[in-house]
């Protein structure tokens, strides 16, 4: 993984983060995950986007360098992770959605349940990161040259596999064609339509 291919927009860089595999390094140990889905977020152009209303203390990551990690609580709950990209200066980041674990099973199965059957241990952005172990502390961690969490490049991935798709849960702009995911994975997560979802123009 080079930071060439990250200093793109993020809908570009979305389906190419595929197969690539995401480890994260904790005092427990180490799990890696084979990233499966991924949504692509912009920033002033993209109302789904956190960053659509300017920079703010929450979302500054999101607005590079690429390369870094924009992690956020969902809903008080849940903590996702995402990968910035594009420009430094505007923001733009692909939200990881899903994932296989490929190593530290054992350990992400502690952390999501000894009953969590494999394909469901990394299923969705909160269990993704609950998996991978990531939390608050790894804001702004640095992908490509730093040791807590770090993106590679993993198995290359078929074309024909790569499907794009409306985004899942967002209210506004849920219909643009901007998440991508494996078909046929069982690791990859349900579509679910917000209730709250808006008629959107597309992109």
């Amino acid at each position: 993984m080079n930071l060439d291919f990250l200093a793109r927009p993020a809908e570009d860089v979305a389906p190419g983060l595929l197969g690539s595999v995401l480890t994260c390094r904790t005092a427990e140990g180490s799990v890696s995950i084979a990233i499966t889905e991924t949504e692509a977020y912009s920033g002033a152009a993209d109302p789904a986007s956190h960053a659509y209303r300017g920079r703010t203390p929450r979302n500054a990551v999101m607005f590079g360098p690429a390369g870094h990690l924009y992690v956020y609580r969902s809903h008080g709950l849940h903590w996702c992770a995402n990968v910035v990209t594009g420009t430094d200066g505007i923001a733009s980041a692909v939200l990881i959605r899903a994932g296989r674990v490929i190593e530290g099973e054992h350990l992400a199965r502690e952390r999501r349940g000894e009953k969590t059957e494999s394909p469901r241990l990394a299923r969705g952005p909160g269990n993704f990161c609950r998996a991978a172990g990531i939390t608050a502390e790894h804001i702004g961690a640095d992908l490509l040259t730093g040791a807590s969490v770090v993106l590679s490049d993993g198995e290359p991935v078929s074309a024909a596999l790569i499907q794009a798709g409306p985004r899942v849960g967002v209210s506004k702009a849920h219909d643009w064609q901007h998440r991508f995911y494996l078909a046929g994975d069982p690791t990859v997560s349900a579509y679910r339509l917000s209730p709250r979802a808006e008629p959107s123009a597309g992109a």
